[in-house]
């Protein structure tokens, strides 16, 4: 037996396995029907016609993520039969040796949700069925409000509550360069500070409970507020802000700390009179797994394809369930409809379910992805097509490159008074 021969052998399967199928083709797609990369991993088979759609969606490094599925990723996994989703993608962690982090588990995730979608579509079932099935009938979603000012915040969320959602994230913008959610001022905080348009904590830790003070007074006791600090606070500013939400009942307060002061959340969510909801920047199962075990969090937050798709996202919400945390999966723009899909899918059989972050896609991205799912007053439901139910129009794709997009820069432009950067 030849070097290259004992080299491929290794990348098999050692069973038996059904001789109807085999994996022909592995292939990243990237589109931006709303200016934001997202990336989908398509396996083909030697079943005419039978393919698999996955979310590999890492939108600030969307190249990285395609070299890693078409240049490393595919040639581990054809010729393998793809019913045997979990070998496959362990084989794919381990392959790299040095293993996590949001390129190779977005890659991963790509495969796994893809390999998924085949399933379903083999089984002629929809994936939340091969799950064990429904726990619920429809994920209860809650919608993004942000204004320049208290005022435009509280008028869009009470058009979304007019529209049936019974949870809404407020954000309001402050002066300076630094709001998050919520329109960039872009106005002079100091002007004789070194960088005259940072972000100043102290007008964030006053202003944001005005906020919440001024939305129970309009929106009143039935609607459930949410607020995301986007990492920006420490601990003790954490727990100041926490403290001062107490009156007005949040659902939950969302990153709190960036993931360098996670080792203190436990002390934060003990502290902390509101729920605390953090995960987002979680990029493997391991460091997620270690927030819902270690008492750190309320509900678990995690970006699903940073994760490495929905077969290790499950294990999470095995866990969450056992220790009551419940989950709250990430779902904005950069989530592809694909990766909507697992999310909800993962929402309707798990019973840790807390909340389903939602996201109105543009027409543009119906076009793109046929089936994508739509949030109808503040619910989602799954499709019950086989698989995902979502197609993706390579056509109608091409129409939105992803080379147009600069979404790899914005993450890196907010900036105290001092000029340091802070976190995004």
């Amino acid at each position: 037996m030849t070097t290259q021969t004992v080299e491929a052998a290794a990348f098999r399967q050692p069973w038996e396995a059904p001789a109807d199928v085999r994996i022909t083709g592995v292939r990243a797609i990237v589109t931006a029907p709303e200016g934001i990369p997202l990336v989908v991993v398509r396996v083909d088979t030697s079943d005419e016609g039978l393919y698999g759609l996955g979310c590999a969606t890492f939108t600030q490094r969307w190249r990285a993520v395609v070299s890693f599925v078409e240049d490393h990723l595919a040639r581990l996994v054809i010729g393998r039969y793809p019913g045997d989703i979990e070998d496959l993608t362990r084989l794919a962690r381990f392959s790299a040796y040095w293993r996590e982090g949001p390129v190779g588990n977005n890659a991963i995730s790509g495969l796994d949700q893809a390999l998924w979608d085949i399933a379903g579509k083999r089984a002629g079932l929809p994936v939340h069925e091969l799950l064990g099935g429904r726990v619920r009938a429809a994920a209860d979603t809650y919608i993004h409000a942000g204004g320049a000012d208290i005022e435009a915040t509280l008028d869009q969320a009470e058009g979304f509550v007019a529209a049936g959602w019974r949870h809404v994230r407020l954000q309001v913008a402050q002066p300076g360069a630094g709001s998050y959610g919520a329109p960039r001022l872009g106005t002079v905080t100091d002007a004789t500070a070194p960088y005259p348009r940072g972000w100043r904590v102290s007008e964030y830790l006053r202003r944001t409970p005005q906020l919440f003070e001024a939305a129970r007074e309009r929106l009143g006791e039935d609607v459930e507020l949410l607020h995301d600090v986007h990492s920006r606070l420490d601990p003790k500013q954490a727990v100041t802000l926490a403290r001062a939400l107490e009156p007005y009942r949040l659902f939950f307060l969302e990153d709190v700390l960036p993931p360098e002061h996670w080792d203190a959340l436990p002390q934060v969510r003990a502290a902390s009179p509101v729920p605390i909801a953090v995960g987002e920047l979680t990029t493997s199962m391991t460091d997620a797994t270690r927030l819902v075990l270690d008492g750190g969090v309320d509900l678990i937050r995690s970006h699903v394809s940073m994760l490495g798709g929905l077969t290790p996202a499950r294990k999470l919400a095995a866990a969450a369930e056992l220790v009551g945390v419940r989950t709250a999966w990430h779902a904005p723009g950069d989530t592809s409809p694909i990766g909507a899909a697992a999310n909800v899918a993962l929402d309707v059989t798990s019973a840790a379910f807390g909340i389903q972050e939602g996201h109105l896609y543009r027409e543009a991205v119906h076009e793109v992805f046929p089936g994508t799912l739509r949030i109808e007053n503040g619910w989602l439901r799954p499709n019950e097509a086989p698989g995902w139910g979502i197609e993706i129009d390579e056509s109608a794709a091409a129409r939105f490159p992803a080379e147009l997009s600069r979404h790899d820069e914005w993450a890196a432009q907010v900036r105290g008074l001092d000029g340091g950067l802070i976190a995004p």
